[in-house]
């Protein structure tokens, strides 16, 4: 009986062995399905023999949650996909509300400065606070004009009102184009010397005297539109005080090299005379193209 357990011992050694070998290599055909499914995606395992082999019953089971992950993602993307092709109708509504809102308000300003330019004139005021609430009214002053210190504000066309309106205030070029004549103007019942606008000449009539008969030299009573001093916009040049080019209205500069007071008024149509400036050069209309961007 010993005799036969003794003989039986190698076998049952080589047995357990073997029983070990086999769990060792299955879990390291486990592993390796997880680490090559974890990087890979693919229910794939490399085995001893270095052939390529499935193991269904470890990598459907780790498979499942890379699958459920993907699909998860997927139905984020699309969801911020529906979300942002939503968004554009909204905005596009939004942005023609807006443009509307501004169209309006932009006619009603027009109308406001035109009604304003039609009110009957008052006197000239030189309280400064009541200037500023006084531009694009038409005052009245009596005095005469300084012709040798002429200011150009340059370049300009001549102002038709007519087209003005139709075209609501668009810059577009005209086929003549000269600049607008500024004089200092001593108002001799205020004692002050103001600028004036005299209006536009063409640039064969840009020296004064190429106009002489058009210089008055008596006193006269002049209206005119009070215009504020501007700022210069952007692509317009630098104001060019040297060789007398100006293009755009700055008040304080302009009352310094005259010796006027930073006061500006636009002369109105009835203020030209033959071979002289003409007069209601005064731009009341805006730029209005919001109808456009709400089309487009």
């Amino acid at each position: 009986m010993a005799t036969r357990v003794l003989r039986a011992a190698p076998r049952l050694l080589r047995e357990r062995r073997g029983l070990g070998s086999l769990g060792a290599a299955a879990s390291g055909r486990t592993s390796q399905c997880l680490i090559r499914t974890t990087f890979f995606g693919c229910p794939l395992t490399k085995g001893a023999s270095g052939l390529v082999q499935k193991t269904k019953d470890v990598c459907l089971r780790f498979c499942r949650p890379r699958s459920s992950t993907a699909a998860a993602g997927k139905s984020e993307e699309d969801a911020l996909l529906k979300w942002g092709l939503l968004l554009v109708p909204l905005t596009t509504f939004g942005l023609g509300t807006w443009q509307v809102q501004r169209r309006k308000w932009k006619l009603d300003l027009i109308a406001q400065l035109a009604s304003r330019i039609r009110a009957d004139p008052i006197p000239l005021t030189l309280d400064p606070m009541e200037l500023k609430e006084l531009e694009y009214r038409p005052v009245t002053v009596r005095g005469r004009f300084e012709h040798s210190k002429e200011l150009y504000l340059l370049p300009r066309s001549l102002l038709d009102p007519e087209r003005e309106a139709r075209q609501a205030g668009r810059i577009s070029s005209h086929p003549e184009n000269g600049a607008n004549v500024i004089t200092p103007f001593y108002c001799t019942e205020l004692g002050v010397t103001i600028l004036v606008n005299r209006g536009f000449v063409p640039k064969n009539k840009l020296k004064p005297e190429t106009r002489l008969k058009g210089q008055i030299e008596d006193e006269i009573d002049l209206t005119g539109v009070v215009r504020l001093t501007e700022k210069r916009k952007p692509f317009v040049p630098e104001n060019n005080i040297e060789q007398n080019r100006w293009h755009y209205r700055d008040l304080e500069a302009m009352a310094k090299v005259t010796g006027a007071e930073p006061i500006f008024i636009d002369a109105d149509f009835k203020s030209t005379v033959p071979g002289g400036p003409i007069g209601g050069q005064t731009r009341v209309s805006l730029r209005n193209e919001h109808m456009q961007y709400i089309v487009t």
